[in-house]
């Protein structure tokens, strides 16, 4: 069996290599193909190019990259054609996805051609729910009320879990992180999440890191983790390089769950990340900018009341959002100052918590074994 994976950014790597993984567990001597970033390439792919150039994000930073984003689309179109796969699978990153799909159904290959990780379209875009079916086979989901945006339109729609779930940040361990790092006991930690993206570490690290200068004056006992990966580290020891902060920065997966868990806060950029901390227990906020234009665009378009994923899951707000204008030095020291004394908002994050744990659930299989099934099954009726 060959399969063609494609994962554009980290979160979907992270996705893959867990698919990859639930795959070799019932079909061993299946052979992958396609692209990928570390996690997945650690599992046996050897991705078609880097896929650090895809990571772009806002519209103003994507349009110079337009050109080469293309050249690599026909390039992928190319290799599928050549590797003559049993089933393409696309994973997130659907604008990215949704153009390699596009230009193989024109070339009518034939091949069975599924995305993982629906689009949000009860965000925004819902109109690109009626046209999917065109594009796709098969629609995966993360989350259980998504199926019913895309059925109506034709759109096998298949919910299998959020991979959350099956994190190993369930599993982190707050004393390891302290002993691998020699953290003394009397030491707390605090935690800096600025994204995965170059351009939301530009954007958001700079402003995390004032807030932690100044919290850091008030509070001496405490040291700061930065959780990143290996996409953005330069990155983000670039920014850190002139700051007298005590500050550890970590880029394996262990460590970086150890280090969320032994934390007793966070900043976050929203995304997977926010929905981790939910599920242990670590009081967070969120914060998070984009380019001007980009901010007005989604105003105009965005449907929903929250972005935060706790916050969407219970239809209310737990986790304090701070965007745009409100993504300050000033509110981000206000929240923490208020987790640290674990007032009502504590009281409040670690009920809602639960009841994120409860919906998300835990299923007798791993959303990632689910995921297999469901691509086997779908290989199977094509042959």
């Amino acid at each position: 069996m060959k399969i063609y994976l494609i994962a554009g950014e980290p979160s979907g790597d992270l996705l893959g290599s867990r698919l990859m993984r639930a795959i070799i567990a019932k079909a061993p001597e299946t052979q992958f193909f396609g692209l990928g970033g570390e996690t997945m390439e650690r599992e046996g792919l050897q991705s078609l190019f880097n896929i650090k150039e895809l990571a772009v994000m806002g519209l103003l930073e994507v349009l110079p990259s337009i050109p080469r984003i293309l050249k690599r689309i026909r390039q992928t179109v190319a290799d599928i054609e050549r590797v003559k796969p049993d089933v393409v699978v696309t994973i997130d990153s659907w604008s990215f996805s949704a153009r390699i799909h596009q230009a193989l159904r024109k070339k009518g290959l034939k091949i069975p051609q599924v995305h993982y990780v629906a689009p949000q379209v009860w965000a925004w875009k819902k109109k690109r729910a009626r046209t999917m079916y065109k594009y796709i086979d098969l629609l995966l989901t993360l989350f259980p009320y998504e199926p019913k945006y895309f059925t109506p339109y034709h759109l096998k729609t298949e919910f299998v879990g959020h991979p959350v779930i099956e994190s190993t940040v369930i599993y982190a361990n707050k004393t390891d992180f302290r002993e691998r790092f020699n953290i003394p006991p009397e030491k707390k930690i605090l935690a800096l999440l600025p994204g995965s993206r170059k351009n939301e570490v530009a954007r958001l690290l700079p402003i995390f890191l004032s807030a932690a200068e100044e919290f850091y004056q008030k509070n001496p006992n405490y040291i700061f983790v930065i959780p990143t990966v290996q996409t953005v580290q330069d990155k983000v020891q670039d920014i850190i390089k002139n700051s007298k902060l005590p500050i550890i920065i970590t880029t394996i997966e262990a460590d970086r769950h150890d280090a969320l868990k032994a934390s007793e806060a966070a900043i976050a950029a929203s995304g997977t990340v926010a929905l981790e901390l939910a599920i242990i227990d670590v009081p967070h906020l969120v914060a998070y900018r984009v380019s001007p234009l980009t901010a007005f665009l989604v105003r105009h378009l965005l449907k929903i009341q929250f972005v935060n994923l706790s916050n969407i899951l219970l239809g209310r707000l737990i986790v304090p959002e701070l965007l745009q204008e409100n993504c300050t030095k000033e509110k981000i020291l206000y929240y923490l100052g208020r987790f640290l004394k674990k007032d009502d908002l504590y009281e409040k994050q670690m009920e809602g918590f639960e009841k994120v744990r409860q919906i998300l659930g835990v299923h007798e299989q791993t959303p990632s074994a689910n995921a297999a099934d469901i691509i086997f099954k779908l290989i199977k009726d094509n042959h």
